[in-house]
């Protein structure tokens, strides 16, 4: 007499979901050491690895094997330190080839225009000065003359006391002290007399954002970050600016945080990570 069907086991079906939960927190717990191994310089012991994430060492040693299996973390023979391995290169240099400031940029561009309501743009640093390659005008545009192409002002305009304050470049100061010799009285009359270029540089940095009001073009505001890339280098400058009677482009006011903000999430994109460089310093 043939035996009659059973059913399956009621917590049958409970094991998929806690399989795939107990995947997904190995694949985080995984990320984590390689993150860790990163913001530590590259390098550490067990131990140092461990404490910094948090965890037993025995928990962390357990994945660094599956790590060095795949080739995403090598271990020194002498030092038994741990460090970021071939393969973990393979995935940096392919992430850095996609860095590119002006693509990061263009969505931060969109968000200032809608909400600031305001001319935004993108500049890099050309041959004979900041140069703007990305453009978005609000639906009611200042009238400006400068347009996509346009070489800005090192000395005078938001855009180029960033470049002039946050990169170390002796081209940059080459033909900001051209500019500076070539001011009349009434330029120079904003500037401090005593070391003009320092003392820009000492502001900028201070703020964060350089800002200008009537010194670049009559009637005419602005305010400017870096984006900075995963080398610490300033790779393009993101503006904001508008007529000055309805643009406030004191550095710690609104206008002056959101472009401080948006600029901020582009470096990250770009890799940058400054508190993570400060911790790692020597």
């Amino acid at each position: 007499m043939p035996r009659p069907a059973t059913a399956p086991p009621t917590e049958a079906p409970a094991r998929a979901p806690r399989a795939r939960r107990q995947r997904v927190q190995a694949a985080a717990t995984g990320v984590a050491v390689l993150k860790g191994l990163s913001r530590l310089g590259g390098r550490a012991s067990l131990t140092r690895l461990a404490a910094h994430l948090g965890e037993s060492p025995a928990k962390v040693h357990r994945y660094l094997i599956s790590l060095l299996e795949a080739g995403l973390v090598a271990q020194d023979a002498v030092s038994q330190h741990y460090y970021l391995g071939a393969e973990t290169i393979q995935l940096g240099i392919a992430a850095m080839r996609q860095a590119d400031p002006l693509r990061a940029a263009e969505p931060s561009l969109a968000r200032l225009r809608e909400q600031l309501e305001v001319t935004c743009f993108v500049a890099v640093m050309g041959n004979k000065g900041p140069t703007i390659v990305r453009f978005e005008e609000p639906a009611l545009p200042v009238t400006l003359n400068v347009r996509v192409g346009s070489v800005l002002s090192l000395l005078w305009s938001a855009t180029g006391r960033v470049f002039l304050a946050m990169t170390h470049d002796g081209r940059v100061e080459a033909l900001a002290r051209a500019e500076l010799e070539a001011a009349s009285a009434e330029q120079r009359r904003g500037l401090d007399p005593r070391d003009p270029i320092g003392t820009l540089r000492t502001q900028v940095r201070a703020a964060g954002v350089a800002t200008v009001r009537d010194t670049y073009l009559p009637g005419v505001s602005a305010v400017a970050a870096p984006l900075i890339d995963y080398t610490g280098q300033v790779r393009a400058v993101l503006t904001a600016l508008g007529a000055t009677g309805g643009f406030d482009p004191s550095p710690q006011g609104p206008i002056a945080r959101t472009v401080r903000e948006e600029a901020e999430a582009v470096s990250r994109s770009l890799g940058y990570r400054p508190q993570e460089d400060a911790a790692t310093a020597p």
